[in-house]
């Protein structure tokens, strides 16, 4: 069993980075596994190295900062 910091883990798909408690195969969720995101929807993964600098999705990024009891830091240059 690997170490897991947090109770989730971010995984690339629909073009943002989405975070998912679904059990993360040690290299990561493969290019076309399907996860459970927190945002409520099940997405096929995109494991590539272009697909990691996405933007993180807005409400699984709430959700896991509401897990974590911090708050969401407001994005860089937002009003």
């Amino acid at each position: 069993m690997s170490y897991q910091p947090h109770p989730f883990s971010w995984a690339p798909a629909g073009g943002l980075r989405h975070a998912s408690t679904d059990t993360r195969p040690r290299k990561g969720y493969p290019t076309g596994f399907v996860v459970a995101t927190l945002c409520g929807y099940q997405l096929a993964a995109e494991n590539t190295t272009l697909a990691w600098l996405w933007d993180k999705c807005p409400a699984c990024n709430d959700k896991v900062h509401g897990r974590a009891n911090t708050p969401t830091p407001h994005a860089v240059g937002a009003k």
